[in-house]
C-alpha cells in the first residue's frame, strides 16, 4: 500500500493537470468564436421594449434608468419598470430619474402566487405589458452604453438567434468579490463550446445572464414566456433552456463594451447572493457533488501538489492561471495578481456551494425578504 498510494496520488494530480490544460485550450477556441457586438450598429427599425424588474432598488437604479433613456439608434424604444413590492420608494426614484420622459412607464407589480419566484413573476408582468418585437431584460444594477441596445439587437438578428446574452462587465471591489465574481464569465468560457451550443437543440447547452438578456418576443411567447422559469432560482438559465426546447437558438456575446454591473458590495453581500443559487447551478443530487469534485480535481489539487514540488501540479496550476488571466483580460476585469489566486477562488466557490446546498436542504434560503 505504501508503494501504490504515492503512485495513485501522482495519477490524480496528472489527471487534474491534463483537465486544466484541456480547459484552457478549449477556452482559447471559445474566445476566438465569441461574438462581438458592433461599435457602430445600424439603426433598429423594429420596436424594442426594455424591461426592468425592480424590488427595493432605490439606492442604485438611477444610473440604470438614465442609461436606458440615453440609448441611441432605437426609434421605437419603450422602457418599462415594474415596482415589485418595494418598500424604499423605488418607483419615486425611477420617476425622478426619468424626468418626465414619455418613453418610460412604471408598473405596479402583484405578489407572486405560491410556487412562483419573484423575478420570473415580475418579468412575466413586464412581458405582458410590452409592445416591442424585441424584449431586452435589464437588471436594476446594470448600466448600458448608449449603443448597447442597438448593438445587441444587431447581433441577435444577424446571427439568427432567438435569445442572446451579451455578457456584461462584472465590477468587483474588495478581495471577496474580486476573488469569486470573475468566475462567472470564466466558467462558460472554459466549459461551453459556444458555436456548437448555438446549433445544438440540447437545452443543457446554454449560458445566460439575466442582467442583460435580449430575446425575440415571439420566440419567448412560444417558449411559455418568463413563467417558463416560474420556480427556477436561476431563472435566466431556465428561460434560455425553455427557448431551446421550443426550437429557438440561444447564444452568448461579449457584452463588456455594452454593459457593466456591480452585483455585490463586499463579501457578505456576495455570499448571500451566491448561497441562494449555487445549489441549483451545480445541478442536483449526485451531479452536484460530481461537478464540485471535478472543479477541485482540476483547479485545487494540482496547485496543492505544486506546493509540494510536483511538476505535474505546477503545469496544472500554470494552465489554470493562464486560463484565468485570459478570461480576465477578455472580461475587462483585473488580471494580476487575481489570476495567481485562481485555486483559492475555486476553493471559495466550493465553500459557497456547500453552504448553499445545506441551506437549500434545510429550507432556510431567502432573497430580498422572500423564501426560495
Amino acid at each position: 500500500m505504501s508503494v501504490r498510494s504515492p503512485r495513485a496520488g501522482a495519477a490524480v494530480v496528472r489527471a487534474g493537470a491534463l483537465l486544466a490544460l484541456a480547459g484552457t485550450a478549449h477556452q482559447l477556441v471559445n474566445q476566438r468564436a465569441l461574438r462581438v457586438p458592433p461599435d457602430r450598429p445600424p439603426p433598429v427599425a423594429e420596436a424594442v421594449s426594455v424591461l426592468v424588474p425592480a424590488r427595493d432598488e432605490a439606492a442604485r437604479i438611477t444610473p440604470t434608468i438614465r442609461s436606458l433613456l440615453a440609448q441611441t439608434g432605437v426609434g421605437g424604444l419603450e422602457v418599462l419598470v415594474l415596482d415589485d413590492g418595494s418598500t424604499d420608494g423605488t418607483a419615486d426614484v425611477v420617476r425622478a430619474a426619468a424626468a418626465g420622459d414619455p418613453r418610460l412607464r412604471v408598473l405596479t407589480g402583484t405578489p407572486p402566487p405560491p410556487g412562483v419566484l419573484g423575478k420570473p413573476h415580475a418579468c412575466a408582468q413586464l412581458a405582458a405589458a410590452a409592445r416591442g418585437r424585441v424584449l431586452v431584460f435589464v437588471d436594476a444594477d446594470v448600466e448600458l452604453a448608449p449603443h448597447a441596445v442597438a448593438a445587441a439587437v444587431a447581433v441577435l438578428r444577424d446571427a439568427g438567434l432567438d435569445l442572446l446574452c451579451p455578457w456584461p462587465r462584472q465590477l468587483a471591489d474588495g478581495p471577496g468579490p474580486r476573488l469569486v465574481q470573475p468566475l462567472l464569465a470564466w466558467s462558460w468560457m472554459v466549459t461551453l463550446p459556444l458555436r456548437v451550443a448555438e446549433r445544438s437543440p440540447r437545452p443543457s447547452m446554454v449560458a445566460a445572464n439575466g442582467q442583460f438578456l435580449v430575446v425575440d418576443a415571439a420566440a419567448l411567447a412560444a417558449a411559455g414566456g418568463p413563467m417558463a422559469a416560474a420556480g427556477a432560482v436561476l431563472d435566466d438559465i431556465a428561460l434560455a433552456r425553455a427557448v431551446k426546447r421550443a426550437g429557438g437558438r440561444v447564444g452568448v456575446a461579449d457584452g463588456t463594451g455594452l454593459a457593466r454591473c456591480r452585483m455585490y458590495e463586499g463579501w457578505a453581500d456576495l455570499s448571500a447572493g451566491y448561497r441562494k443559487s449555487l445549489w441549483s447551478a451545480f445541478g442536483r443530487g449526485p451531479s452536484s457533488v460530481a461537478v464540485a469534485g471535478l472543479l477541485a480535481l482540476t483547479y485545487v489539487v494540482p496547485a496543492l501538489a505544486a506546493l509540494r514540488g510536483s511538476r505535474a501540479g505546477l503545469v496544472g496550476y500554470g494552465a489554470a492561471v493562464v486560463g484565468r488571466a485570459l478570461a480576465a483580460r477578455r472580461s475587462r476585469v483585473p488580471v494580476w495578481p487575481d489570476a495567481l489566486a485562481h485555486p483559492v477562488s475555486v476553493a471559495a466557490l466550493l465553500w459557497l456551494w456547500a453552504r448553499s446546498w445545506v441551506g437549500h436542504h434545510r429550507g432556510t434560503l431567502s432573497w430580498k425578504g422572500r423564501r426560495l
